[in-house]
């Protein structure tokens, strides 16, 4: 009955007893086999998180502009904040101003008011020098009318009424705005083939009533036509127009599969960390790229708008007002990239990462000491502090990255602020864990 328990099935053994039973050249190829099928998925592994880095870089770009475009256009009071510095603008008001006065100025027939001067003068037989002298009032006649205009357009202008209308007219407007973007629909900000233009009717009627007021009926008169003026023009605007809509559809979702790109690269690289530090510094670097861009574009814009359409300082002051919050977000973006680049390293086993780990190691063990001369100590929650360091740790750096990502449109200085909370967090956590009282020689306790 031994012999026949001893003899039966081969599959019923341990994998250790059925190892013994390979030859040694059996089992060199066992191993040699286990070693290539271990260094292919390896190598596969490195190919898909490198094909997911590169699609995290081409998408993080268009992600930041993505949802700069669907805040801008679908939030209203987003909306407002960008375009409301334009009315307290120096360059942009005196854009206006002198546009506004020129049209009015346009509207007076200062010839027929001369021409009627010198037939009136002849009719009642003034002497011949006076008539003659009153054909050349047409010049100080028009600079006077000019005078008088500029300066009560430019009391509109620069007045808190019409930044109140502005602000109000753009918060109406955003219908508006989404029509430009799309191409559909008219309002303030409208599209007209390759141009770009503003409605500033609202601005026109407050003039026209300032000047009726001050004795200028015949502004009354002024026409309803040619209330708008041109912000930039450009044969791009279709595509622009294309591309607009495109990057608002995916304003949502593009930045989470960004997101999700990012994390499956880690997750699928060999070395986690490195390729931590691989996608921080990859979208830092394309970060920077964003903004030499936003700097050529800038340009580009400049060039293509004559100086009779606009004045180049109210045209690079519109441009500068309308992506900043862009190019805070792309800052800010660079900055938490270097900030996670910096962490990675530090975590990692490098001399200089060691090095740093153990002063800050020492200096909170030597606060928890000093705290524990003076009678402070924690007890058996420092005790649980320490011996859950790691967790605590990723708690809390965890927490640091909701923060940020639950952030309503976080900047530079939110990062650095959430960057200070966390440091802070764990500089407290890893001092209360040394100030448990408990003296150098004495054992750590046991994990329960």
């Amino acid at each position: 009955m031994a012999s026949g328990t001893a003899s039966g099935p081969s599959g019923s053994g341990t994998p250790a007893q059925n190892a013994q039973t390979l030859s040694a050249e059996e089992r060199a190829e066992y191993d040699r086999l286990r070693r290539a099928a271990q260094v292919r998925h390896r190598n596969l592994r490195r190919v898909a998180a490198s094909v997911l880095l590169v699609l995290t870089l081409v998408f993080s770009p268009l992600a930041v502009v993505a949802v700069w475009v669907h805040n801008t256009v679908a939030d209203t009071d987003r909306y407002v904040q960008t375009v409301a510095p334009l009315a307290s603008t120096p360059a942009v008001q005196n854009a206006l101003v002198n546009r506004l006065t020129d049209r009015v100025v346009a509207q007076v027939d200062v010839q027929a008011v001369t021409n009627s001067l010198t037939k009136l003068l002849a009719d009642n037989g003034a002497p011949p020098r006076v008539v003659d002298t009153s054909k050349t009032l047409t010049g100080p006649l028009r600079s006077a009318v000019q005078t008088v205009v500029h300066r009560v357009i430019n009391r509109v202008v620069t007045s808190d009424v019409f930044k109140e209308a502005w602000i109000a007219g753009n918060r109406r407007a955003q219908s508006a705005v989404v029509g430009m973007l799309t191409g559909e629909g008219q309002g303030a900000l409208k599209a007209q083939g390759d141009t770009v233009q503003l409605d500033i009717g609202v601005v026109i009627d407050q003039v026209k009533k300032r000047l009726v007021d001050a004795g200028f009926e015949k502004a009354s008169a002024i026409p309803q036509v040619d209330r708008s003026v041109t912000l930039f023009r450009t044969d791009k605007l279709d595509k622009a127009q294309n591309a607009m809509r495109l990057l608002d559809i995916v304003g949502t979702w593009l930045p989470v599969l960004t997101l999700a790109l990012a994390a499956a690269a880690v997750w699928a690289a060999p070395g986690h960390r490195v390729m931590l530090i691989a996608v921080s510094i990859g979208i830092g670097i394309m970060m920077i790229v964003l903004l030499v861009g936003l700097a050529v574009a800038r340009r580009v814009y400049l060039d293509s708008v004559p100086p009779s359409t606009l004045p180049p300082d109210a045209a690079a002051a519109i441009y500068d007002t309308v992506i900043r919050f862009l190019r805070d977000s792309v800052r800010m973006l660079l900055v938490v990239s270097v900030i996670t680049a910096l962490a990675a390293c530090l975590y990692g086993p490098s001399r200089a990462a060691r090095a740093v780990r153990s002063v800050a190691e020492r200096g909170t063990t030597a606060a928890g000491h000093a705290l524990t001369r003076v009678g402070v100590q924690t007890g058996h929650a420092g005790q649980w502090l320490a011996r859950h360091r790691s967790w605590t740790s990723g708690v809390t750096i965890g927490a640091g990255v909701l923060a940020l990502v639950l952030w309503n449109r976080p900047t530079v200085g939110v990062v650095v602020l959430v960057l200070v909370l966390v440091l802070a967090v764990l500089t407290i956590t890893a001092v209360l864990a040394a100030a448990t009282g408990r003296t150098a020689d004495e054992p750590h306790p046991s994990v329960p």
